[in-house]
C-alpha cells in the first residue's frame, strides 16, 4: 500500500501543475478572458501588455480590437516571434463578453552572442568588472527584452554611481534573425572620464569650524562614487546631532575633474524626552510582576564641540535605578571620545529560600538584595582596523546583606577591552557577521579597593545564513574573577556572574542561576542563597528559518552555567520563537524550556520579547 501512494500523490502534484500553466481566467462584469497554451511567464506577460479589464461597453470593444498588437508585443518582448495566436470571442446578451486566447508559442529567439564592449576609463574600474562578472545572460539563452533593458539600466547606473557622469551608449540594438529564431545583442559604452570628489561644505550647523571634517571618510581629490557619500551619511547619522542630512554633489559647478559636495544639515531639537512602560515577570520561581516606567531625557549637542548627555530614570519596586553619561568628542566626533559616567541603582540577583520542615523543602523568600553607587570615565577609541579599544577607571560603592550579614566594599577599578564587529551587510538584521569582546579589569588594596581582583571577560557571537532562508547564531560568553577565596564575599553581586535570562539560558529568569551557599539565618532557620560565581560558561546555538524576507521561525538550544571550581551544574534550555523583521530591528517572541532543575531552581519555562538587532 506504501509503494502505491507515492507515486499517486506524486502524478496528483503533476496534474495540478500542467493545468495551472496551461489556462489563466480573468473577468469582470463586462468580460471574461481565457488564455490557453501559454506557460505562466508567458500568460502573466499577455496579461500585463492586455491591460485593466474594459469597465464600459466602449473600454470592451478598444480592449477587443487592440488584443493582437498587444499579445503580439507580449510574445515578442521573451523572445517568440512565431507564435500562433487564435481569438475566440462568445457575446451573450445578459452576461459578460468571454474572449478566449489560444497561444501556439512555437520555437523561441535564442541569443547568439552577446556584445558587450566597455570604452574609457570605466574599463579598469573593480566594482564594472565585478558587475559583468555577476551578469547570468549568455549565448543560448531565450532572448528576454525586458532582461536586455535591464543590463542597459544597471550599467548606466553603475556608471552615474562611480563618477562618469560623460558617459553614453555608441551602439545599443538587438539585431534579430526570425529565419534562424536567433538574436544578437550589441552594448558599445563609452565612459569618458571619471570625476572626483572635490571639496565638502557644510551648512546648516553651529559647531566648531573643521570640527565635522574629521567624519569625512575620504580625501580630497579621490575618486568619485556615491558609496562614500553613503559613507559620509552614516557618519553624520551616527554623531547623533541631526535630524535631516542631505549630501548633495553640486554637478553644476564641476571645476576641471571635481565634484563639490554640500551637505545641508538640520540640527535634532536641543532637548527630548522618551517615555517607556513595560513589566517584568519574576524569576521562575517568583510569578509576581513588576511594573517598569523610564524616562530617558538626551540632550544631542550641549555646545559648539559637540557635548552631549543622556540620562536615564527607571522606577519599578524592586529596581529604581538612575544613569547618566556626559560624552566629550576628543580628536573625532565618534572615533575619540570621553565618557563620563554617574550611576545609582539597586538591583536583585539569585534567590533566597529557607527550609520548611513541614513540607520538606526549601522555600522562596526573596533575592540578594543590593544598591550600587558607581562613577567612571572611559576613553572609546575606533581603531583603523575596526577595532574598538576603551580603557576605563571606575568607583564603585556597593551595599548588600549576605547570609545575615552586612558588606560595604568600595573599588576602584582600572579597565579595558577590545572589541571587533563585522558585519555582512549593514541593515538590522544582518545575514552574516561576526562580534568578538575581550576586557579586563583589575582592582587593588593599595589603590583603594577593598580586595584584590582581576576580572576576565570574552565573548562571541556568530552569525550566517545558508541558502538564503536557513540562519545561524551562536554565542559564548565567558568570563573567571581571579581573587583570594577569603575575600570571595567582598566582591559585590555586580562584579561576580549570574546565568539566566534572555541573553543568556532561556527558560530561566534573569540572573537566578550560580553556585549557592548554605548557613544558618538570624532567625535560626536553614537557609541557602544564591551568591553567584566565580566563574561563567554560557552559550547558545539558534536556528532561524525565514518564511517570508520579514517573518520566521526559531529554535534554540542554550546550556552553561555561573560556577566556582567545586560548584559546577550545567543546566539546559531549549525552545522556539517567531520573529519579526521590523523596521526598527528585529522583534523576537521567544519561549524557553529549561531541562534541569538545580538545588534552588525547579525547571521552568519562560516567555521572552526582544527587540533590537543582533549584532
Amino acid at each position: 500500500m506504501r509503494s502505491l501512494f507515492v507515486p499517486t500523490l506524486f502524478l496528483r502534484f503533476l496534474i495540478i501543475g500542467l493545468s495551472f500553466s496551461a489556462f489563466s481566467a480573468s473577468a469582470n462584469k463586462w468580460l471574461e478572458v481565457k488564455i490557453t497554451g501559454a506557460d505562466s511567464a508567458l500568460t502573466l506577460n499577455i496579461n500585463a501588455h492586455l491591460g485593466e479589464l474594459p469597465t464600459s461597453d466602449v473600454q470592451r470593444r478598444a480592449f477587443i480590437f487592440n488584443a493582437d498588437d498587444n499579445i503580439d508585443a507580449a510574445m515578442h518582448s521573451l523572445g517568440y516571434y512565431h507564435a500562433k495566436i487564435e481569438q475566440h470571442l462568445d457575446n451573450p446578451e445578459n452576461a459578460p463578453w468571454q474572449l478566449t486566447i489560444t497561444v501556439t508559442p512555437g520555437e523561441p529567439t535564442r541569443i547568439q552572442w552577446f556584445d558587450i564592449q566597455l570604452l574609457g576609463e570605466i574599463r579598469d574600474d573593480i566594482a564594472v568588472k565585478r558587475w559583468l562578472s555577476n551578469l547570468s545572460i549568455k549565448p543560448g539563452d531565450v532572448l528576454n527584452h525586458g532582461r536586455y533593458e535591464e543590463i542597459k539600466s544597471q550599467l548606466l547606473t553603475l556608471a552615474l554611481a562611480r563618477g562618469y557622469f560623460d558617459g553614453s551608449y555608441s551602439k545599443n540594438n538587438i539585431v534579430i534573425n526570425r529565419d534562424l529564431n536567433t538574436a544578437q545583442i550589441n552594448l558599445h559604452y563609452d565612459s569618458g572620464q571619471r570625476y572626483h570628489i572635490g571639496s565638502v561644505h557644510f551648512e546648516g550647523h553651529s559647531l566648531q569650524a573643521g570640527f565635522l571634517d574629521g567624519l569625512i571618510p575620504f580625501e580630497s581629490g579621490s575618486r568619485y562614487s556615491t558609496s562614500k557619500l553613503g559613507s559620509l551619511n552614516r557618519e553624520l547619522v551616527d554623531t547623533g546631532y541631526f535630524n535631516n542630512i542631505k549630501v548633495l554633489p553640486q554637478l553644476d559647478k564641476i571645476d576641471g575633474k571635481e565634484v563639490p559636495i554640500k551637505v545641508e544639515l538640520t540640527p535634532r531639537a536641543s532637548h527630548s524626552i522618551e517615555l517607556g512602560l513595560g513589566a517584568d515577570i519574576g524569576n521562575s520561581t517568583d510569578s509576581r510582576i513588576e511594573p517598569r516606567v523610564r524616562v530617558t531625557w538626551r540632550t544631542p549637542q550641549i555646545n559648539s564641540y559637540g557635548h552631549s548627555q543622556e540620562s536615564t530614570i527607571e522606577w519599578s519596586p524592586n529596581r529604581p535605578k538612575f544613569l547618566t553619561t556626559y560624552t566629550i568628542p576628543l580628536t573625532h566626533p565618534l572615533d575619540d571620545q570621553l565618557k563620563i559616567r554617574l550611576g545609582l541603582l539597586r538591583d536583585k540577583y539569585g534567590v533566597n529560600q529557607v527550609y520548611d520542615p513541614d513540607k520538606r523543602d526549601y522555600l522562596n523568600t526573596d533575592e540578594l538584595d543590593t544598591i550600587k553607587e558607581t562613577f567612571g570615565v572611559v576613553r572609546q577609541k575606533r581603531l583603523d582596523n575596526h577595532w574598538v579599544l576603551t580603557y576605563s577607571l571606575d568607583a564603585l560603592n556597593e551595599s548588600y546583606t549576605q547570609s545575615d550579614i552586612d558588606y560595604d566594599p568600595s573599588f576602584l577599578i582600572l579597565g579595558s577591552s577590545l572589541s571587533k564587529t563585522h558585519r555582512g551587510d549593514n541593515s538590522l538584521d544582518p545575514k552574516s557577521g561576526f562580534f568578538q569582546y575581550y576586557s579586563i579589569e583589575y582592582a587593588d588594596p593599595n589603590a583603594g579597593s577593598h580586595v584584590r581582583l582581576t576580572r576576565l571577560q570574552a565573548k562571541f557571537k556568530w552569525i550566517d545564513t545558508f541558502f538564503e532562508k536557513h540562519r545561524f547564531v551562536s554565542r559564548l560568553d565567558l568570563g573567571a574573577n581571579l581573587a583570594a577565596e577569603a575575600d570571595l564575599a567582598n566582591i559585590p553581586p555586580s562584579l561576580r556572574y549570574f546565568a539566566g535570562g534572555d541573553q543568556s539560558i532561556r527558560g530561566y529568569g534573569y540572573q537566578e542561576l550560580g553556585p549557592y551557599i548554605d548557613y544558618v539565618n538570624s532567625d535560626n532557620q536553614l537557609a541557602r542563597m544564591v551568591v553567584g560565581g566565580r566563574y561563567l560558561m554560557v552559550g547558545s546555538v539558534e536556528y532561524q528559518y525565514y518564511l517570508t524576507p520579514t517573518w520566521r521561525l526559531a529554535t534554540f538550544v542554550d546550556a552553561g552555567n555561573a560556577f566556582d571550581v567545586d560548584q559546577l551544574e550545567p543546566i539546559v534550555s531549549v525552545g522556539g520563537g517567531v520573529h519579526w523583521i521590523s523596521p526598527i530591528g528585529p522583534i523576537k517572541f521567544d519561549i524557553g524550556v529549561g531541562l534541569n532543575e538545580t538545588e534552588t531552581v525547579d525547571r521552568s519555562w519562560r516567555i521572552h520579547l526582544t527587540m533590537g538587532a543582533e549584532l
